[in-house]
């Protein structure tokens, strides 16, 4: 368990969390392990086997701050929140938007734009890095695929269509992401196209861990704007789904989340040592990979950036709150359409 910038993390199994004279109280069986005052924390996250005392519940809610319980795979189950708050006349425009199928076509045409851009930048960042010019070329052959399926989307007439350009597109580019894994670490992690629930290989696993910590991060970023996570564009609303953040997420994904998977891969940090197989096929990763994960991400979140089109400089952590206030803008009819963030 640790503390990383306002948010608390705990994954030490079974862990009690209770409140102490305005601290939030760690133990584990019945040991203080840390002990953090409350007013320094935004958010606690916790995985799997960690209880939590009514009394920390009720001050969390009351104070604002969002207490988020994961799977110990690190899956989404719940959040607690308080009252929900916002701009209800904002809300109101996104139900609107939500039931225009023009204005629907229109913000989920921006996600996929975001997602393919950000897609290609990996790729073509991958071609320059590569040693091999064979590889080389057929990484810019795939970077060039998903240039004409970005052309595509632009032009498409319904949902059903740029959906079935992003699904060819994300074929296309997860078979890209295994020439970007260095040679020496192919075989341990080898990317068999896209699976979840459960993940089947060890790249997988790690996309699917890193991609639960960007869905916290922009279902979090929305609800601080006042947008309603539940109700989406892009993707089909559904009980229990926050379809809104699925979308906000998918120009983070390339640039962040498969960036640091690679990135831990090719320099070694994470071994086939850090992951387990259950029984079925499914792979997850162990405890101490977790870890090593949620501290490369902290890290990540920290590096500055200049944003390109407000052009100032911020924490790449921060980037979600800024694209869920330019999308408000957007679905309020402030903008004329929604510009996702372009990683460069």
């Amino acid at each position: 368990m640790y503390r990383l910038q306002n948010t608390l993390y705990v994954m030490t199994q079974p862990s009690y969390l209770r409140l102490d004279n305005g601290t939030v109280r760690v133990e584990v069986e019945q040991e203080k392990r840390l002990q953090v005052p409350l007013h320094h924390l935004g958010a606690i996250v916790c995985f799997g086997n960690v209880l939590v005392s009514p009394a920390l519940m009720h001050v969390l809610a009351e104070a604002g701050k969002s207490l988020v319980l994961l799977d110990e795979h690190g899956r989404f189950k719940a959040r607690l929140e308080g009252g929900v708050s916002g701009n209800v006349l904002l809300r109101l425009a996104q139900f609107s938007a939500a039931s225009s199928a023009e204005q629907t076509l229109e913000l989920a045409r921006s996600c996929i734009a975001g997602k393919l851009r950000n897609g290609r930048t990996v790729i073509l960042r991958a071609a320059r890095e590569s040693d091999s010019e064979a590889e080389r070329l057929e990484l810019q052959r795939q970077a060039d695929a998903l240039a004409a399926s970005l052309r595509a989307a632009a032009v498409v007439h319904d949902l059903d269509e740029l959906r079935g350009i992003e699904g060819e597109a994300a074929r296309v580019y997860f078979a890209a992401l295994n020439l970007a894994v260095k040679p020496a670490q192919r075989e341990r992690f080898r990317l068999d196209g896209r699976s979840r629930r459960p993940p089947r290989d060890r790249f997988n696993a790690l996309l699917s861990f890193l991609y639960v910590l960007s869905m916290n991060d922009c279902r979090s970023a929305l609800e601080t704007v006042g947008l309603d996570p539940q109700i989406g564009f892009l993707h089909a609303v559904r009980p229990g789904r926050a379809a809104l953040a699925l979308d906000l997420q998918e120009e983070f994904r390339s640039p962040l989340c498969d960036r640091l998977a690679l990135t831990l891969i090719n320099r070694g940090q994470l071994s086939s040592d850090d992951f387990i197989e259950r029984d079925g096929g499914s792979i997850f990763l162990t405890d101490k990979a977790r870890r090593t994960v949620v501290l490369a991400w902290q890290e990540r979140k920290k590096e500055e950036i200049t944003h390109p089109l407000l052009e100032q400089k911020m924490p790449l952590g921060l980037v979600p709150l800024v694209q869920a206030r330019l999308l408000a803008r957007a679905v309020r009819g402030e903008d004329e359409r929604y510009l996702p963030w372009m990683a460069r």
